[in-house]
């Protein structure tokens, strides 16, 4: 047989009571969700004026809060305008340390370009814990007086005055002066250098050498050359007469070099520089046609003489250079 257990007997008061406390938890525990959120992550809005003229700009600035260890955020996105209001420029996000935290801020200067009260709107930043849900923060909202010129209606209108004419000086141009005074002074050089540089003149060449010097190292070179004393007697003769004819020849203007040797020594005969030579220069020319014609060997030592004759006829009509007359000196008696 089951007892019966006897109802409860609550007053009013006590009901009224349980309801409170039961009201306190509840409140308790979502100012606890609420506070567990809310020491994490924080978000605000800030801006350095609430009014401001046409066209100027106001200096808003989002910031946000958080500890990374706990959780992450996701920056939100910066419109170009907010409504009538315009977002002049957007600077970078600056971050700075505090302590575990770390605080973002970013500023944005906003313009109103029409009279009126604007608002900007609220921020959401979304925070994502790294054990937990994600949440949102929401920013306040930011209103933004914007007015006009204030303009004094007791006054009268007054009319818009004309061009006014602003007298210019000198100085207005200074610096035109100057270029146009530095232009003429590098003009001025350009023309001077121009003028006074000589061209580059080519040395002149050097006066030919003295027949005789040329005709004399020729001999030189052949008695070095020792050619007849090689054996090679026809050789030796052929140079040495085409020396001699050469020297005739540019000497005195005489055409040697294609005239048999009778032919030359019958012009030798009757040049008056050459008369005088005309008999050594037929015997050099007949040993020398009886070397290479006739095939005969002269002696070492009518080789030797025929070069000693040529040499000796050289020296001997070496052109005497023009005798240059001292002028008198009026003052000598």
């Amino acid at each position: 047989m089951m007892r019966k257990i006897p109802a409860l007997n609550i007053s009013p008061f006590g009901r009224m009571l349980r309801r409170a406390l039961l009201s306190a938890f509840l409140l308790c525990g979502i100012f606890q969700f609420s506070a567990a959120q809310s020491t994490d992550a924080q978000a605000n809005l800030n801006t350095n004026t609430n009014k401001q003229l046409v066209g100027d700009q106001a200096r808003v600035t989002l910031e946000v809060q958080h500890d990374p260890t706990v959780s992450n955020i996701i920056w939100p996105g910066i419109p170009d305008s907010f409504g009538k209001l315009e977002v002049v420029r957007k600077e970078k996000i600056d971050t700075i340390k505090n302590g575990k935290f770390v605080q973002y801020k970013q500023l944005m200067l906003v313009a109103g370009f029409d009279s009126g009260m604007f608002v900007i709107p609220s921020f959401a930043v979304n925070v994502a814990p790294l054990a937990g849900s994600p949440y949102q923060l929401h920013t306040d909202s930011v209103m933004l007086l914007v007015q006009t010129v204030a303009v004094d209606t007791t006054k009268a209108f007054k009319g818009i005055k004309g061009i006014m004419e602003v007298k210019s000086s000198w100085l207005d141009y200074i610096w035109w002066y100057v270029g146009a005074l530095v232009l003429l002074i590098v003009l001025g050089l350009i023309w001077y250098f121009i003028k006074k540089k000589k061209p580059v003149e080519a040395p002149p060449p050097p006066p030919p050498e003295a027949i005789h010097l040329t005709v004399l190292r020729a001999l030189d070179t052949l008695e070095r050359d020792q050619v007849w004393e090689k054996g090679d007697v026809k050789t030796y003769y052929v140079r040495l007469t085409e020396i001699l004819r050469g020297y005739i020849e540019a000497r005195f203007h005489v055409p040697a070099m294609e005239r048999t040797t009778d032919e030359l020594v019958g012009m030798a005969r009757r040049n008056s520089g050459l008369a005088s030579y005309a008999e050594n220069i037929y015997n050099v020319l007949f040993t020398a046609d009886f070397a290479k014609f006739a095939r005969a060997q002269p002696s070492p030592a009518e080789h030797i003489a025929t070069m000693q004759a040529v040499r000796e006829f050289v020296i001997a009509t070496i052109p005497t250079p023009p005798s240059v007359e001292t002028p008198k000196n009026p003052n000598q008696s």
